[in-house]
Order: structure tokens, then C-alpha cells, then sequence
């Protein structure tokens, strides 16, 4: 197959638009070639590999990044027989809470880190401001060996500070992944009358080999075999509490990002602030005043 430069993550929009067009009766192959033709990269890219005689929910699958999610969801519902234009509706709901978690959490990030990297400029503002004083850091420190040695110290301890930052933003991140997809796919097979033993197989499959359901999942299915209650809206109940989880769970470690980020910030950007601002000062008073005496 030839080489395709990879695509946008899959959004709600595209994937409302594509349940529209299959509710008004258009088939799912010309659906695609429908989104397509409005220049989107995703449809795009999944006509291309149908032109290849790849399968539709193995094109999906394979358009990049996050689209697997949406080939499982399109392939529960096909195989169980569901109706695929609700199920797709479905996902674009569950795709639109997603990207909501994400957005807020990266918010509540861009207060702690904008104020490290605002920090990350004291030990060069110490080093101008010496020299605006009229304390020869500059030449101190590139000339002789103890300024050297503060160098040295101070821009590894910088590079130390922003690798150390980074990594805990990294960290801080929410998880790749749509919370609560197993939930779905499980409420899609089941509203299409299988078995929940079937509905499990089914899912698995879809999923890439997966198990279909995780402890809480399973909690949901003996409820609903041991109440005899239809099990989709409890999933789906569940789909929606597991996201309600992960948005709280990213707004608590954000909140917490605030208090990590002092620790690069007391153990390597202030050691720079002295070494490279208030050491080579130092270091100049001594040299022009202490030393000729």
C-alpha cells in the first residue's frame, strides 16, 4: 500500500456529519466519499484505502491515530445489527466529553507552567542586571575559573530545570484514550439484542483483542443480570461516570502540577539565579577590590 501522511485525530463534528448522512439513508461507502469531497483529511484518507479494497472498518481503523476507537464502535454496531447512525451519534457525544476533559485539564496547566517558564528567566535577568549595575559578570564569568565553574553549574542546572518542568507536564497530561469507550461499545452491542456473553466476544474482537469489559464493567453486567434491567443505559451511565472521573482526576492533578512545579524551581533555577546572577557580582568585587590589596 503506498504511503499516506497521517491525519487529524477524530472529532465530534466529522462524526455527527457522518451519522447525519447515514440517517437520510445514504449508504456507508458514499457517505464517506460525501465527507471527503467536502476536504476532509479523515474521509479522505479512509476513501483512499477503500480504493485499495481494504475493508470499511479496517480503512477506519487505519486512517490514523484515535480512529480505531471509531472503527470499533462502527464494527460493534454492524456486526450486532444496531442502528450505526445512533451508535455514531453516540460516539461523537462520548468524542465531544473527551475532548472537553482534555481542553480543561490543558487550561488549568497553562497558569502553572506559564509561571515556571516566566521564572526560568530570573537567573538571566540576575545576570543582565549585574551588568546594567555596572559589575563586570559578563567577563567573570567567561574568563576566569571560578566564573567558569559557575557557568558551567548554572546553564546545567537551567537545562536540568526545564527538562524537570516538561516531565511533569507531560505527566500532568490527561491519558490518550476515550474514557468510558468500553462501556459504549458494550451499550452498542447490546442494544442490538445479542447476549451479553456475545456482546463481550463481540466488543473484544472490535477492540483490537481487548477485553470488553474492566472490573467496573463487569459490576454493571451482574447488576443488570441479577435486576433483569436492560444493561445499555447502565452502561452507558457508566461510560458517562468514567468520564466524570477522568475530568475530576485531570483537574486534581493540575491543581497539583502547581505545587510539583517548586520543586526544579527551589532546587535548580534559583541555585542558578545565584550562580550566574549574583556569584559572578561577587566574584567581581572580590577579584577588583579584595585581591589588588
Amino acid at each position: 500500500m503506498r504511503g499516506r501522511a497521517p491525519v487529524a485525530a477524530p472529532d465530534a463534528a466529522t462524526v455527527r456529519q457522518l451519522a447525519v448522512l447515514l440517517q437520510a439513508g445514504i449508504a456507508p461507502e458514499p457517505a464517506w466519499r460525501h465527507l471527503a469531497s467536502l476536504g476532509g483529511a479523515p474521509a479522505g484518507a479512509v476513501v483512499a484505502r477503500l480504493k485499495d479494497e481494504v475493508p470499511l472498518a479496517r480503512a477506519i481503523g487505519a486512517a490514523g491515530p484515535g480512529w480505531g476507537e471509531i472503527a470499533a464502535a462502527w464494527s460493534v454496531a454492524t456486526t450486532v445489527g444496531a442502528p450505526l447512525a445512533s451508535s455514531l451519534r453516540g460516539v461523537a457525544d462520548t468524542l465531544q466529553d473527551a475532548a472537553d476533559i482534555r481542553d480543561e485539564v490543558r487550561v488549568a496547566l497553562t497558569e502553572p507552567m506559564t509561571t515556571t517558564r516566566l521564572m526560568s528567566w530570573l537567573p538571566v535577568i540576575g545576570l543582565g542586571l549585574g551588568v546594567v549595575l555596572g559589575f563586570d559578570s559578563l567577563r567573570v564569568l567567561t574568563t576566569t575559573p571560578p566564573g567558569l565553574v559557575c557557568l558551567v553549574l548554572g546553564v546545567t542546572l537551567l537545562v536540568l530545570a526545564q527538562l524537570w518542568s516538561r516531565d511533569l507536564a507531560r505527566r500532568a497530561e490527561p491519558a490518550p484514550g476515550i474514557p468510558g469507550l468500553r462501556a459504549d461499545l458494550l451499550a452498542i452491542a447490546v442494544s442490538g439484542g445479542v447476549s451479553l456473553e456475545r456482546a463481550l466476544t463481540i466488543v473484544a474482537q472490535a477492540h483490537g483483542g481487548h477485553d470488553g469489559a474492566d472490573s467496573d464493567v463487569r459490576r454493571i453486567l451482574d447488576l443488570s443480570r441479577s435486576a433483569g434491567v436492560p444493561a445499555a443505559d447502565l452502561l452507558r451511565a457508566e461510560a458517562g461516570l468514567a468520564r466524570h472521573r477522568a475530568r475530576t482526576a485531570g483537574r486534581m492533578t493540575a491543581a497539583r502540577l502547581s505545587t510539583r512545579l517548586l520543586l526544579p524551581l527551589a532546587v535548580c533555577t534559583l541555585p542558578a539565579f545565584l550562580l550566574l546572577g549574583v556569584a559572578p557580582m561577587l566574584l567581581g568585587i572580590i577579584t577588583t577590590t579584595v585581591l589588588p590589596l
